[in-house]
């Protein structure tokens, strides 16, 4: 494995546009003040607030991104990043466990779209039904330093496709990187592997840098596994 050295802006991730609807509790209360009683009781649940809290084996919350306070400006992003390494999925994801998250991005959008859609098709097929429309939001991040290169070993079994076998071998080599010093991955995309494609796992939160909007984007499924991607306007 080859180390290569950064300073790349825009690198694209994907997140659903959930986060810009009204808040979820809001309808069930009449003032702000009562609403900021139900946040508090959903506070408790909440993983990235429990890990911020020191709640978390797994995270340090000095690693965590905070909010800076300078006349009132609050920096963009300090919750999604914190949100991307406290909230995880069953089994984990290729390098990292369910105990800790990661910061999966790549550098073109069409590639971080099929990564992306292809874990949602996946869950369509556990359904049994390819009727969906989803809204994802682009978080653009900058990345400066020394990161681990996995892309002049396109056949290592992290990246096997299949995640019953890439995904323990990704995360048993994360994990020994990170025991290393580790600031993250730069992989071939396992979903979008023509025309050199490459995805950026990284294991830091204070190594993501400048986060900010993009784009957004509208992936449709009409009954089958195909699907079309549409940029919103």
């Amino acid at each position: 494995m080859t180390r290569t050295e950064l300073s790349d802006r825009g690198l694209v991730r994907l997140l659903p546009a959930s986060y810009h609807k009204p808040p979820s509790l809001r309808g069930l209360v009449d003032s702000d003040d009562e609403m900021e009683v139900l946040a508090r009781i959903e506070g408790m649940t909440s993983a990235r607030l429990l890990a911020e809290q020191g709640r978390n084996p797994a995270i340090d919350p000095r690693e965590l991104a905070w909010h800076r306070r300078v006349q009132d400006l609050r920096i963009y992003g300090d919750t999604h990043v914190n949100a991307a390494f406290t909230y995880t999925r069953a089994g984990g994801n290729r390098f990292n466990t369910d105990a800790r998250g990661a910061w999966y991005c790549a550098w073109d959008s069409m590639v971080s779209i099929a990564e992306v859609a292809w874990h949602r098709t996946r869950e369509l097929r556990f359904t049994g039904s390819f009727h969906d429309t989803a809204r994802y939001v682009e978080l653009l991040a900058d990345f400066i330093g020394v990161f681990d290169d996995l892309t002049d070993q396109p056949d290592h079994i992290a990246l096997h496709p299949d995640p019953a076998i890439g995904y323990p071998a990704g995360q048993a080599l994360a994990s020994q990187l990170q025991r290393d010093g580790s600031r993250g991955v730069i992989y071939p995309s396992v979903r979008a592997p023509a025309n050199g494609a490459r995805c950026l796992v990284c294991f830091e939160p204070n190594a993501v840098q400048n986060v900010r909007p993009g784009a957004s984007w509208d992936m449709v499924w009409n009954g089958t596994p195909d699907y079309s991607v549409h940029a919103v306007g």
